[in-house]
């Protein structure tokens, strides 16, 4: 609720007051002016048995001040008034506004099925008072007062329950509505943390391979500078080239970032499989590329996990183990990619490349490739192989069933 709409608003006292003053000088004023304009009906003045009529009139308007505080007492009090008032013959008029008010209140601010239920019984017994009260009125047309008591307490308290229900179902949709906008506000971050996420990702493969290499590379020129410049010549250029396609790649990533309608898309794929294996020698690594061509047309999704598959395998043999023999395989099935990457662990001998290695702590490379499985419902598996290599085994459904990002 807005802070002016607190403010503004009233505690219930404040109105509650007002209303008993109102009803209480309505029922006394209203039942002395008509028995002073029809004194032929009154059988028991208001002022007999000690100004009893007058204090239950009082009474029952007087209490409509707690009806916010104590509706079913309220309600109590002022049935009770009204049951003693009219079994002892005093005249009527409108000394029944309290009850009225009593009435609704209670299924107003009742609980629907309770608040209805006392309001029944209550109603019930005031209807057989009220008959027996009215068995001896004269004339007998002013008996049509009776059956105003009684709408007018049935509608009391239909009223009260028509107020209670549209409160509740107020609630009830402004509860949805406020479920609505958090649960909106929850898949957007979550959106958001996905696209993080796959940011990172990216991120972390383009780099991490670039860096393996170039840090390979690097390694390999300052022990051939002085011996082989021509060697040096040829590692440096391809610095520059991997150096040259991980910036165009960061370039393409951070620019789906900064505009979202320009369609473009990392240029990463199948097709590109071939490039790896090529930087991977250079590197260092005997690779053997054994990829057939798809039969039939390759999701881009899927062959884009292919591929930072195959990367992140690759980056992970030249930074842990060295020069080595590994084998990239990639099966295409009628429903499924497989990829097999099997390296045969460090060679005992040791070369300039090897010397340029140096292994660190375990990173987050084949937590990477398994979120990427996962996604499009794939798996993963990385072990150690028995001859002292280590392979990474998955396989990518053709037709996506996990939460692919969009």
């Amino acid at each position: 609720m807005p802070i002016s709409a607190r403010l503004l608003r009233l505690p219930s006292w404040a109105l509650d007051v007002p209303i008993a003053v109102f009803v209480t000088v309505m029922q006394v004023q209203g039942t002395v002016y008509r028995t002073s304009e029809e004194p032929s009906t009154v059988v028991r003045p208001l002022a007999d048995l000690g100004n009893l009529g007058y204090a239950l009139l009082i009474v029952s308007g007087a209490v409509v001040a707690l009806r916010h505080r104590w509706p079913a007492m309220v309600f109590a009090v002022t049935g009770l008034c009204s049951l003693v008032y009219y079994t002892l013959d005093f005249p009527d008029g409108p000394g029944w506004l309290g009850l009225f008010v009593a009435i609704y209140t209670l299924t107003a601010l009742g609980d629907g099925r309770r608040s209805l239920i006392i309001a029944t019984a209550g109603i019930s017994v005031l209807t057989v008072a009220w008959y027996v009260a009215a068995a001896n009125i004269e004339p007998r047309a002013a008996i049509g007062w009776v059956f105003f008591r009684i709408g007018a307490s049935v509608m009391s308290a239909a009223l009260g329950e028509s107020v209670r229900s549209r409160r509740v179902i107020a609630a009830d949709a402004l509860a949805r509505a406020e479920l609505a906008e958090r649960t909106r506000e929850e898949e957007a971050r979550s959106r958001v943390d996905e696209e993080r996420l796959r940011i990172a990702r990216e991120v972390h493969d383009t780099v991490a391979h670039a860096i393996a290499i170039i840090n390979v590379q690097a390694g390999v020129t300052a022990h051939v500078l002085d011996k082989r410049p021509e060697r040096a010549r040829e590692t440096l250029e391809a610095i520059e080239h991997t150096s040259s396609q991980a910036l165009q790649e960061m370039r393409t990533i951070l620019g789906v970032l900064r505009d979202d309608h320009d369609g473009r898309e990392p240029d990463i794929g199948l097709s590109r499989v071939d490039d790896l294996a090529a930087q991977a020698r250079d590197a260092g690594l005997d690779v053997t590329l054994e990829a057939a061509s798809p039969t039939a047309p390759i999701p881009s999704v899927v062959g884009s996990a292919v591929y930072r598959i195959v990367q992140e395998s690759l980056t992970n043999v030249i930074r842990h183990v060295g020069p080595t023999r590994v084998t990239v395989a990639v099966e295409y099935g009628s429903n499924a990619v497989g990829i097999r990457v099997t390296d045969e662990g460090r060679r005992a001998s040791t070369t300039a490349s090897a010397q340029a290695v140096a292994p660190g702590a375990p990173g987050r490379g084949l937590l990477g490739m398994r979120e990427r499985c996962q996604l499009l419902g794939g798996e993963l598996d990385a072990r150690p192989t028995v001859l002292g290599g280590f392979e990474v085994i998955a396989r990518l459904p053709l037709a996506p069933t996990g939460s692919v990002p969009a």
